[in-house]
Protein backbone atom coordinates (compact mmCIF):
# COMPACT_ATOMS: atom_id res chain seq x y z
CA UNK A 1 0.00 0.00 0.00
CA UNK A 2 1.12 3.31 -0.66
CA UNK A 3 0.24 7.01 -1.35
CA UNK A 4 1.22 10.22 -2.85
CA UNK A 5 -0.24 13.65 -3.14
CA UNK A 6 -0.48 15.91 -6.43
CA UNK A 7 -1.15 19.29 -6.77
CA UNK A 8 -2.38 20.87 -9.98
CA UNK A 9 -2.56 24.89 -9.83
CA UNK A 10 -4.14 27.13 -12.61
CA UNK A 11 -2.94 30.39 -12.75
CA UNK A 12 -6.29 32.73 -12.90
CA UNK A 13 -7.01 34.98 -16.08
CA UNK A 14 -7.14 37.68 -13.20
CA UNK A 15 -3.29 37.85 -12.39
CA UNK A 16 -1.69 40.89 -13.18
CA UNK A 17 2.37 42.36 -13.32
CA UNK A 18 3.08 42.37 -9.59
CA UNK A 19 1.32 38.81 -8.71
CA UNK A 20 -0.05 35.98 -9.57
CA UNK A 21 -3.59 34.32 -8.46
CA UNK A 22 -3.81 30.72 -8.46
CA UNK A 23 -6.13 27.94 -7.91
CA UNK A 24 -5.55 24.57 -6.28
CA UNK A 25 -7.15 20.86 -6.14
CA UNK A 26 -4.75 18.81 -4.33
CA UNK A 27 -5.24 14.73 -4.81
CA UNK A 28 -4.37 12.08 -2.92
CA UNK A 29 -3.26 8.85 -5.06
CA UNK A 30 -4.03 5.72 -3.17
CA UNK A 31 -1.90 2.72 -4.71
CA UNK A 32 -3.04 -0.96 -3.53
CA UNK A 33 -0.38 -3.56 -4.63
CA UNK A 34 -0.88 -5.89 -1.40
CA UNK A 35 -2.93 -8.81 -3.13
CA UNK A 36 -5.47 -8.07 -1.12
CA UNK A 37 -9.19 -5.93 -1.37
CA UNK A 38 -10.30 -3.64 1.05
CA UNK A 39 -14.38 -3.32 0.87
CA UNK A 40 -15.97 0.30 2.68
CA UNK A 41 -12.39 0.63 4.23
CA UNK A 42 -12.05 3.55 6.52
CA UNK A 43 -8.84 5.14 5.88
CA UNK A 44 -6.47 7.19 7.40
CA UNK A 45 -3.05 9.00 5.69
CA UNK A 46 0.33 9.40 7.63
CA UNK A 47 2.44 12.18 6.12
CA UNK A 48 5.32 12.61 7.49
CA UNK A 49 9.34 11.83 7.90
CA UNK A 50 8.20 8.09 8.98
CA UNK A 51 11.33 5.59 9.86
CA UNK A 52 11.09 2.83 8.67
CA UNK A 53 13.50 -0.46 8.03
CA UNK A 54 13.60 -1.20 4.38
CA UNK A 55 12.31 -4.84 2.97
CA UNK A 56 14.27 -5.65 0.18
CA UNK A 57 11.62 -5.20 -2.71
CA UNK A 58 11.38 -7.06 -6.34
CA UNK A 59 12.28 -4.37 -8.81
CA UNK A 60 9.46 -3.70 -11.46
CA UNK A 61 6.57 -4.32 -9.11
CA UNK A 62 5.53 -0.93 -8.64
CA UNK A 63 5.81 -0.39 -12.48
CA UNK A 64 3.45 -3.49 -13.33
CA UNK A 65 1.09 -2.05 -10.64
CA UNK A 66 1.13 1.35 -12.82
CA UNK A 67 -0.61 -0.07 -15.88
CA UNK A 68 -3.44 -1.21 -14.18
CA UNK A 69 -6.21 1.20 -14.22
CA UNK A 70 -6.31 4.67 -12.31
CA UNK A 71 -10.21 5.15 -10.91
CA UNK A 72 -11.26 8.89 -10.10
CA UNK A 73 -13.60 8.46 -7.16
CA UNK A 74 -16.53 9.97 -8.59
CA UNK A 75 -18.30 10.65 -5.48
CA UNK A 76 -14.58 12.26 -3.34
CA UNK A 77 -14.43 12.14 0.47
CA UNK A 78 -14.11 14.87 2.25
CA UNK A 79 -10.87 14.90 4.34
CA UNK A 80 -9.89 15.65 7.66
CA UNK A 81 -6.44 16.44 8.73
CA UNK A 82 -5.38 16.77 12.12
CA UNK A 83 -1.88 17.19 13.95
CA UNK A 84 -0.87 13.48 15.20
CA UNK A 85 2.98 12.78 17.09
CA UNK A 86 5.39 13.89 15.05
CA UNK A 87 3.32 13.68 11.88
CA UNK A 88 -0.10 14.78 10.30
CA UNK A 89 -2.66 12.83 9.44
CA UNK A 90 -5.72 12.57 7.13
CA UNK A 91 -8.87 10.86 7.43
CA UNK A 92 -11.39 10.04 4.41
CA UNK A 93 -14.43 11.17 5.92
CA UNK A 94 -16.52 8.09 4.19
CA UNK A 95 -15.93 4.51 3.80
CA UNK A 96 -14.10 3.62 0.26
CA UNK A 97 -13.54 0.66 -1.36
CA UNK A 98 -9.83 0.42 -2.82
CA UNK A 99 -9.14 -3.27 -5.09
CA UNK A 100 -6.35 -5.35 -5.48
CA UNK A 101 -4.35 -3.64 -8.29
CA UNK A 102 -5.95 -0.54 -7.81
CA UNK A 103 -5.21 3.14 -8.07
CA UNK A 104 -7.74 5.78 -6.87
CA UNK A 105 -7.40 9.46 -5.96
CA UNK A 106 -9.37 11.46 -3.91
CA UNK A 107 -9.85 14.98 -3.64
CA UNK A 108 -7.89 16.45 -0.26
CA UNK A 109 -7.59 20.29 -0.68
CA UNK A 110 -9.29 23.27 -2.59
CA UNK A 111 -8.58 26.40 -2.71
CA UNK A 112 -9.03 29.49 -5.15
CA UNK A 113 -7.45 33.14 -5.50
CA UNK A 114 -3.87 32.15 -3.37
CA UNK A 115 -1.81 34.94 -3.62
CA UNK A 116 1.59 33.97 -5.08
CA UNK A 117 5.11 36.10 -6.98
CA UNK A 118 6.97 35.30 -10.02
CA UNK A 119 10.34 35.52 -9.15
CA UNK A 120 12.93 35.78 -11.54
CA UNK A 121 16.41 34.17 -10.23
CA UNK A 122 19.43 34.69 -12.61
CA UNK A 123 22.92 32.77 -10.93
CA UNK A 124 25.12 33.48 -13.68
CA UNK A 125 28.42 31.74 -12.58
CA UNK A 126 28.38 27.92 -13.93
CA UNK A 127 31.03 26.24 -11.59
CA UNK A 128 29.60 22.40 -11.71
CA UNK A 129 33.25 21.48 -12.96
CA UNK A 130 34.56 22.65 -9.79
CA UNK A 131 32.08 20.70 -7.41
CA UNK A 132 35.01 18.39 -6.30
CA UNK A 133 37.55 21.35 -5.44
CA UNK A 134 37.94 21.94 -1.72
CA UNK A 135 38.30 25.78 -0.41
CA UNK A 136 41.92 26.30 -1.09
CA UNK A 137 41.72 24.73 -4.83
CA UNK A 138 38.86 27.12 -5.12
CA UNK A 139 41.03 30.05 -3.70
CA UNK A 140 44.26 29.19 -6.03
CA UNK A 141 41.79 28.61 -9.65
CA UNK A 142 42.13 31.67 -11.69
CA UNK A 143 39.64 30.47 -13.63
CA UNK A 144 36.73 30.12 -11.06
CA UNK A 145 33.48 31.37 -11.56
CA UNK A 146 34.06 32.93 -15.16
CA UNK A 147 31.99 30.82 -17.50
CA UNK A 148 28.17 32.40 -18.01
CA UNK A 149 25.10 30.81 -17.46
CA UNK A 150 21.86 32.76 -19.52
CA UNK A 151 19.40 31.07 -18.16
CA UNK A 152 17.07 32.80 -15.39
CA UNK A 153 14.65 30.84 -13.34
CA UNK A 154 11.03 31.17 -13.41
CA UNK A 155 10.42 30.74 -9.42
CA UNK A 156 6.82 30.59 -7.83
CA UNK A 157 6.34 31.22 -4.52
CA UNK A 158 3.13 31.74 -2.26
CA UNK A 159 2.30 31.46 1.88
CA UNK A 160 0.59 28.51 2.81
CA UNK A 161 -1.68 31.12 5.23
CA UNK A 162 -4.83 31.28 6.22
CA UNK A 163 -4.86 35.07 4.66
CA UNK A 164 -3.61 33.30 1.70
CA UNK A 165 -6.74 30.88 1.41
CA UNK A 166 -5.13 27.99 2.37
CA UNK A 167 -3.47 27.17 5.91
CA UNK A 168 -3.28 24.00 5.94
CA UNK A 169 -0.27 21.03 6.17
CA UNK A 170 0.14 19.76 2.82
CA UNK A 171 2.00 16.81 2.28
CA UNK A 172 4.97 16.28 -0.24
CA UNK A 173 3.68 15.61 -3.87
CA UNK A 174 4.34 17.43 -7.18
CA UNK A 175 2.84 20.72 -8.32
CA UNK A 176 1.61 21.18 -11.97
CA UNK A 177 1.11 24.30 -13.28
CA UNK A 178 -1.13 25.64 -15.57
CA UNK A 179 -1.79 28.83 -17.11
CA UNK A 180 -5.41 29.39 -19.41
CA UNK A 181 -4.46 30.55 -23.52
CA UNK A 182 -7.07 33.26 -25.18
CA UNK A 183 -8.70 30.28 -26.46
CA UNK A 184 -10.16 28.93 -23.11
CA UNK A 185 -7.36 25.59 -23.18
CA UNK A 186 -5.43 25.07 -20.12
CA UNK A 187 -1.31 24.99 -20.69
CA UNK A 188 0.97 22.90 -19.02
CA UNK A 189 4.02 25.70 -17.82
CA UNK A 190 5.68 23.82 -15.80
CA UNK A 191 6.13 21.52 -12.31
CA UNK A 192 8.40 20.40 -9.55
CA UNK A 193 7.91 18.87 -6.17
CA UNK A 194 7.47 19.97 -2.29
CA UNK A 195 8.53 18.82 0.64
CA UNK A 196 6.09 18.49 3.58
CA UNK A 197 4.91 21.62 4.21
CA UNK A 198 3.23 23.08 8.13
CA UNK A 199 1.01 25.79 7.64
CA UNK A 200 2.05 29.68 7.55
CA UNK A 201 5.38 28.29 6.00
CA UNK A 202 6.30 29.76 2.27
CA UNK A 203 6.48 27.58 -0.68
CA UNK A 204 9.19 27.92 -3.44
CA UNK A 205 9.75 26.10 -6.37
CA UNK A 206 11.70 26.12 -9.88
CA UNK A 207 9.09 25.83 -13.09
CA UNK A 208 11.62 26.33 -15.71
CA UNK A 209 13.81 28.78 -17.74
CA UNK A 210 12.54 32.32 -18.77
CA UNK A 211 12.22 32.77 -22.63
CA UNK A 212 12.49 36.27 -22.53
CA UNK A 213 14.80 37.09 -20.10
CA UNK A 214 18.36 36.36 -20.60
CA UNK A 215 21.51 36.79 -18.58
CA UNK A 216 25.61 37.24 -19.02
CA UNK A 217 28.35 37.44 -16.43
CA UNK A 218 31.76 38.36 -17.05
CA UNK A 219 34.65 39.07 -15.25
CA UNK A 220 36.12 42.31 -15.50
CA UNK A 221 39.36 42.18 -13.18
CA UNK A 222 41.54 39.69 -11.25
CA UNK A 223 44.44 40.56 -8.69
CA UNK A 224 45.93 38.30 -6.00
CA UNK A 225 48.38 39.06 -3.69
CA UNK A 226 49.65 35.27 -2.49
CA UNK A 227 52.38 37.42 -0.02
CA UNK A 228 49.99 39.13 1.65
CA UNK A 229 47.39 36.30 1.19
CA UNK A 230 44.60 38.47 -0.14
CA UNK A 231 42.51 38.38 -3.48
CA UNK A 232 40.32 41.36 -5.30
CA UNK A 233 37.44 40.04 -8.12
CA UNK A 234 35.38 42.33 -9.82
CA UNK A 235 32.25 41.52 -12.31
CA UNK A 236 29.48 42.54 -14.89
CA UNK A 237 26.30 41.06 -14.62
CA UNK A 238 24.13 42.19 -17.39
CA UNK A 239 20.39 41.02 -17.39
CA UNK A 240 18.01 41.98 -20.44
CA UNK A 241 14.48 41.89 -20.59
CA UNK A 242 12.50 41.25 -23.70
CA UNK A 243 9.10 40.91 -22.16
CA UNK A 244 6.64 43.98 -22.51
CA UNK A 245 6.10 44.27 -18.99
CA UNK A 246 8.79 44.70 -16.14
CA UNK A 247 9.68 41.74 -14.37
CA UNK A 248 12.09 41.93 -11.03
CA UNK A 249 15.00 39.54 -11.12
CA UNK A 250 17.18 38.63 -7.82
CA UNK A 251 20.65 38.34 -9.05
CA UNK A 252 22.20 36.19 -7.25
CA UNK A 253 26.15 35.68 -6.63
CA UNK A 254 28.05 32.73 -4.80
CA UNK A 255 31.48 34.36 -3.03
CA UNK A 256 33.16 31.09 -2.97
CA UNK A 257 36.77 32.00 -2.35
CA UNK A 258 37.22 32.10 0.69
CA UNK A 259 35.25 32.45 4.19
CA UNK A 260 36.45 36.08 4.88
CA UNK A 261 35.05 38.58 1.62
CA UNK A 262 33.89 42.44 1.76
CA UNK A 263 31.63 43.70 -1.28
CA UNK A 264 34.32 46.85 -1.26
CA UNK A 265 32.45 48.02 -4.61
CA UNK A 266 28.64 48.09 -5.65
CA UNK A 267 26.76 49.71 -8.44
CA UNK A 268 23.68 48.82 -6.76
CA UNK A 269 22.12 47.51 -3.24
CA UNK A 270 22.58 44.07 -1.88
CA UNK A 271 21.51 41.84 0.60
CA UNK A 272 23.56 38.74 2.24
CA UNK A 273 21.94 35.84 1.94
CA UNK A 274 24.23 33.34 4.00
CA UNK A 275 27.82 33.56 5.03
CA UNK A 276 28.69 33.15 0.92
CA UNK A 277 26.11 34.58 -1.02
CA UNK A 278 25.00 38.00 -2.18
CA UNK A 279 21.81 38.79 -3.87
CA UNK A 280 21.15 42.08 -5.47
CA UNK A 281 17.25 42.74 -6.19
CA UNK A 282 16.63 44.66 -9.15
CA UNK A 283 13.37 45.71 -11.34
CA UNK A 284 14.32 45.64 -15.53
CA UNK A 285 11.76 47.72 -17.61
CA UNK A 286 10.11 46.39 -20.52
CA UNK A 287 12.76 45.46 -23.79
CA UNK A 288 15.06 47.27 -21.26
CA UNK A 289 18.27 45.88 -19.39
CA UNK A 290 19.95 46.27 -15.86
CA UNK A 291 23.62 46.38 -15.53
CA UNK A 292 25.08 45.62 -11.92
CA UNK A 293 28.90 46.10 -10.82
CA UNK A 294 30.58 44.97 -8.09
CA UNK A 295 34.03 44.60 -6.49
CA UNK A 296 34.98 41.51 -3.48
CA UNK A 297 37.80 41.87 -1.42
CA UNK A 298 39.02 38.05 0.02
CA UNK A 299 41.51 37.90 2.46
CA UNK A 300 43.16 34.66 4.25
Amino acid sequence: MSWQADYNLVVSDKSNAKFDLLDMIGWVTMRNQSGKTFENANIKLLAGDVNKIQEPTVAGRVYAAASKAMVADEMAPVVREKSFDEFHLYTLQRSTTLRDQETKQVEFVRAAAIHAQRVYVYDGARTEQYAYYNPEQIRNEPSYGTASNPKVWVMEEFKNADTNHLGIPLPKGKLRFYRRDTDGHLEFVGENTIDHTPKDETIRVYTGNAFDVVGERRRTSFHVDSNHNWMDESFEIKVRNHKKEPVNVRIVEHLYRWTNWKLTEQSDASRKMDAQTAEFPVTIDPDGARVITYTVHYSW
